[in-house]
């Protein structure tokens, strides 16, 4: 089974977005813990969201975990014949 650059591509998307749900929570204040709510706003919506920071470490980390992944399928530990051993499954 080959690497693609469309194949590549895919699964670094589906890592990335995975990864951006992992880091939404991280550093958010909402209003409610803050004490300052604004009138007409929900308790519960964030004061400073820091999305940019937060896509920055979402790259990052997605990257990290990418190319971990990339190396351990180029030397061999991901293949169908070893994941298949590992969850006790014939081939």
């Amino acid at each position: 089974m080959a690497y693609t650059i469309s194949s590549a591509l895919a699964i670094y998307f589906v890592l990335w977005w995975i990864v951006l749900f992992v880091t939404l929570p991280f550093g958010v204040r909402s209003q409610h813990e803050d004490g300052d709510q604004t009138d007409g706003t929900d308790p519960g919506a964030p004061i400073v969201s820091r999305m940019r920071a937060k896509l920055v470490w979402t790259t990052l980390i997605s990257l990290v975990i990418f190319v971990a992944g990339f190396g351990a399928f180029r030397a061999g530990y991901f293949n169908i014949e070893r994941l298949s051993q590992l969850m006790g499954l014939p081939i």
